[in-house]
């Protein structure tokens, strides 16, 4: 009995990156399989099983990680362990970067290895802001990422001209490259990302932390433009603690729990 309030301190104590709400298994593959219905099929106790057979551990069983291990070896649960705030949200906590995480494994067996050309292949064409630009971008046709962007872009088309600023042009879609600092490929990479206008946008490695270490929350993208994103699956960089302001990728699962 002497151990329980040493745990329950422990647990009041710990970094809040570590104490974020994750969601049980079947939360997990219900989410995972109505996002990806064309890959997934069922959940077999701690395994989600693809509709080729192919299974994957929901949990690796190594319990609460640090936010770094979180974003270098995640998990499926380690994906939603953060939930993602819908609509207008304050600033983040202090490592709040819902999405950020990704299962690598996860997203290459879908959508293929940039690094082996294999996303290439089903790159479609969308027209960015048809009326107002007018250029050509590149990303994936799988799960419906094209059609879902170019619904965004037609949407984004309408807005009045104090938004194009944010808009156009765009700073880039498909890319094989790692994420900067890292060696994980980039959502760009799988060709579920697009990068907005640079010219009003925010990036957290543009900046320099304080004295404790964290780093000041930057945005000047204005809400109407992440709505729009929202309705149509992609999730925003913008909420994250590691802001990325002018990013946005294709993440459904994070935003069907909302």
């Amino acid at each position: 009995m002497a151990l329980l309030p040493l745990i329950l301190g422990l647990l009041f104590w710990a970094p809040e990156a570590l104490r974020a709400e994750t969601p049980n298994i079947t939360a997990i593959t219900d989410r995972l399989i109505a996002a990806y219905p064309t890959f997934l099929a069922r959940r077999e106790g701690n395994a989600l099983v693809w509709r080729d057979g192919k299974r994957m551990a929901i949990d690796d069983g190594l319990g609460p990680k640090s936010p770094a291990a979180r974003l270098d070896a995640p998990d499926l649960k380690d994906m939603l362990a953060q939930p993602y705030p819908l609509g207008a949200a304050p600033p983040p906590a202090r490592d709040a970067d819902p999405g950020r995480a990704r299962n690598g494994e996860f997203f290459t067996t879908m959508y293929g290895d940039c690094r082996r050309d294999e996303v290439r292949r089903n790159l479609a064409p969308v027209v960015w802001l048809p009326k107002k630009w007018g250029k050509t971008l590149q990303v994936t046709r799988v799960n419906g990422v094209a059609g879902r962007l170019a619904a965004v872009s037609a949407e984004l088309d309408g807005l009045p001209a104090r938004f194009d600023v944010y808009l156009y042009p765009p700073a880039g879609t498909y890319n094989c490259r790692a994420i900067a600092g890292t060696e994980r490929v980039s959502p760009h990479g799988l060709g579920i990302a697009i990068d907005i206008s640079t010219k009003e946008s925010d990036y957290w490695r543009w900046g320099k932390p304080g004295a404790d270490g964290s780093y000041a929350f930057r945005n000047r993208i204005p809400q109407e433009i992440v709505v729009i994103f929202e309705k149509h699956g992609f999730i925003w960089g913008g909420k994250w603690y590691h802001y990325d302001t002018m990013h946005f990728e294709y993440r459904p699962e994070l935003l069907l729990a909302r």
